[in-house]
């Protein structure tokens, strides 16, 4: 090797490359010896997740139902009480002398119960009616015809004439705050007036104390 210079040179770099190669292997030899890894833990155990019963709820509380809104407060249909201070002067019963010199006529209008104007006439509104009945507050008519013994060509004509009179009066009465009534001798006569317009039902009555 030493007659030769270019074999020393190779042999020189061939144990070069054998040295650098031990060096290398004693280090990979010793890293192993320290044991010097990254540790790594164990895969941690998955659980089923337990379920749960989901807890009751409470009931909500009843909520009263919201009252219906009011319409307006109107005042009672009817007639309204009058007393005898709030009435007009023309709504305040007068007595006044009964018309004619009847008496069958003058004695049924007397007998009315709890007629206040016996032996006259109480002129209300313009009107004389026959009689009053102050506590009921009712005014009277009273036709004391001898209506069955009519022909029925007169009791048609009677009846047409008194139903349109009646009506009238009856109005007259409502409108100073009374009530009306009528009284006949006979249920003929009054059954031919209320089937005659039915607006008088209700307010004919037979009298029978005449």
């Amino acid at each position: 090797m030493l007659a030769a210079p270019e074999l020393v040179v190779g042999a020189v770099v061939v144990t070069g490359m054998v040295v650098v190669g031990f060096a290398i292997k004693a280090a990979l030899d010793a890293y192993e010896l320290s044991g010097d890894y990254p540790e790594v833990g164990p895969v941690p155990e998955t659980r089923p997740v337990p379920e749960t019963t989901p807890a009751p709820q409470e009931p909500l509380p009843k909520q009263k139902p919201k009252p219906e809104p009011k319409g307006p407060d109107f005042p009672p249909l009817g007639p309204t009480e009058v007393t005898e201070r709030d009435r007009r002067p023309e709504c305040k019963p007068q007595r006044v002398p009964p018309k004619g010199g009847n008496r069958l006529h003058n004695k049924c209008a007397d007998g009315i119960p709890f007629n206040a104007f016996r032996g006259a006439n109480a002129l209300v509104n313009g009107k004389a009616f026959d009689a009053l009945q102050v506590v009921a507050g009712v005014l009277w008519e009273v036709k004391t015809d001898n209506f069955d013994s009519y022909p029925l060509e007169l009791q048609d004509i009677v009846v047409r004439k008194q139903v349109r009179d009646f009506l009238i009066e009856r109005e007259l009465a409502r409108a100073c705050g009374f009530d009306f009534r009528v009284g006949v001798r006979s249920a003929k006569h009054k059954k031919a007036l209320e089937y005659a317009d039915s607006r008088l039902e209700g307010l004919i009555v037979v009298m029978d104390w005449c």
